[in-house]
C-alpha cells in the first residue's frame, strides 16, 4: 500500500513539473549581463505585474476575476513565471497575483523570453511554448562565446531570428464576445515586420562580461511608456502651406497603429508663434474608444469599437487647420501622448499617478516661413 501511494505521489509531483517550468531570476543574470540587466530593470517587461504597474492594476481591480476573488488570467502575459500559472489559466482554479512571491512578480523576465522555443497562433491569443530545458536559451549572435553558466542556441529558432518571438503575447487579444482588443496584427498574420529591429535597436555597451562587444541589442524595450525617442525615425511630421489655411501631415511607417491599447489616447498639439504672441490651435485627438451598448466599457466588457480615429498603419494622417500662415510665422508641431485616456482617468481612480496622468511628448517639428 505504502509503495501505490509513493507511486501516486510521485507521479503528481513529474505531472506538476511537467506542466509548470521553472526559470532562472532575472537578478542571476546581472553579473554576466549588467547593462542588459540594468535596462530590462526599468522595463515595462519588468514591471508588468499590478503591484508594479498602477494602470495595469487599475483595470485589474475593476475586473471581475479579481472582485470576485478567483483567478489572474492576465497572468500567461504579465506574470508567466508565475509557480501557480496553470491555476491562473484554468476555470474553476483561485490563483491571484501575490506581492511576496518572487515568481509572481519577476514580470516577462530574461528566462522567460529567452526559452520561447516555439509559438502557437490561436484565434483568441497565441500562446508561448517554452522549452522544458531551463538550462538551455535561445539567442541571435552567431559569434558567441560557450556561457558557463547556461547553453545558447542560435539555430532552429527562427522566432528568435526574425523578430516575431514577440507576438506570442503581442500578437491580439480577444474577449469573449470575440472583440479584438488591442491588436497588432487584425488578421493574425505576421507581414514580416519585425518587433525587435524597431523595439530592441543595437545600442553602445557590450553583450556580457565574459563576451566584450561594441553594440547589444537594447533590452529597455521602446514604446509608448519608456523610450519612445527610439521610434521618432518611424513617423514623419510634415507641414503644407495653403493660401488660406495649412495642413500637417503625420506620416506612420509602422506595421500597426499609433497606439496599440484602447486607454490610449494621442494628441496632436499645434501653436502659431507671430510677433512674439502665441496662438494655440485646437487639439486633435486620435483614438480608439471599444464599448458595449453605446457607452465605453471595459476589455471584458466591450463588445463593439464605438470610435477608432487612430492613425492606422502605415497610415499618412492630414489634419487641415483653417489659419492663414503669414511670413514670419514659426509652427510648433507636438505630436504625444496620454497612457489613459483623460475621461477614463477618474473611473479608473488614477488622479493622482503621474504616468496615467502625464502628456508624453513623443515627437516636435518646427516650421518657420
Amino acid at each position: 500500500m505504502k509503495f501505490f501511494l509513493f507511486l501516486a505521489l510521485s507521479l503528481t509531483w513529474l505531472f506538476a513539473n511537467d506542466m509548470v517550468h521553472k526559470f532562472a531570476p532575472s537578478s542571476d543574470c546581472k553579473a554576466c549581463h549588467t547593462q542588459i540587466y540594468n535596462e530590462f530593470a526599468g522595463s515595462m517587461h519588468a514591471n508588468a505585474t499590478p503591484q508594479k504597474d498602477p494602470i495595469h492594476a487599475s483595470v485589474w481591480n475593476k475586473h471581475p476575476q479579481n472582485l470576485k476573488q478567483e483567478r489572474y488570467e492576465c497572468g500567461k502575459c504579465h506574470t508567466p513565471t508565475a509557480d501557480n500559472l496553470n491555476d491562473m489559466k484554468t476555470k474553476g482554479k483561485k490563483a491571484l497575483p501575490l506581492a511576496d512571491n518572487p515568481t509572481h512578480q519577476a514580470g516577462i523576465s530574461c528566462a522567460y523570453c529567452h526559452r520561447i522555443q516555439s509559438i502557437e497562433l490561436h484565434e483568441k491569443t497565441n500562446t508561448n511554448i517554452i522549452t522544458k530545458d531551463e538550462k538551455n536559451y535561445f539567442g541571435t549572435l552567431k559569434d558567441h562565446i560557450q556561457s558557463p553558466y547556461h547553453e545558447i542556441t542560435t539555430d532552429g529558432n527562427s522566432h528568435m531570428q526574425n523578430g516575431n518571438v514577440c507576438i506570442g503575447c503581442h500578437s491580439h487579444k480577444m474577449n469573449k464576445h470575440k472583440l479584438n482588443v488591442c491588436s497588432t496584427n487584425i488578421d493574425n498574420e505576421m507581414d514580416g515586420a519585425n518587433c525587435v529591429s524597431c523595439h530592441m535597436p543595437k545600442v553602445d555597451g557590450s553583450v556580457s562580461t565574459l563576451n566584450e562587444r561594441k553594440q547589444h541589442t537594447f533590452h529597455g524595450f521602446a514604446g509608448s511608456h519608456f523610450h519612445s525617442d527610439m521610434l521618432t525615425k518611424y513617423v514623419g511630421i510634415s507641414l503644407l502651406r495653403q493660401i488660406d489655411n495649412f495642413i500637417v501631415n503625420i506620416d506612420n511607417s509602422t506595421s500597426h497603429a499609433l497606439l496599440l491599447h484602447p486607454l490610449r489616447v494621442a494628441v496632436l498639439k499645434v501653436s502659431v508663434t507671430r510677433d512674439d504672441k502665441i496662438t494655440k490651435l485646437k487639439n486633435e485627438t486620435f483614438v480608439r474608444v471599444i464599448g458595449h451598448n453605446g457607452k465605453p466599457a471595459m476589455p471584458w466588457a466591450a463588445t463593439t469599437t464605438l470610435k477608432d480615429t487612430m492613425i492606422k498603419a502605415n497610415e499618412k494622417r492630414s489634419v487641415k487647420y483653417n489659419f492663414k500662415i503669414t511670413k514670419g510665422d514659426k509652427i510648433d508641431v507636438v505630436l504625444g501622448w496620454f497612457l489613459v485616456n483623460p475621461k477614463a482617468v477618474k473611473k479608473l481612480g488614477l488622479e493622482n499617478e503621474k504616468v496615467a496622468t502625464e502628456f508624453k511628448e513623443f515627437k516636435k517639428e518646427s516650421f518657420t516661413f
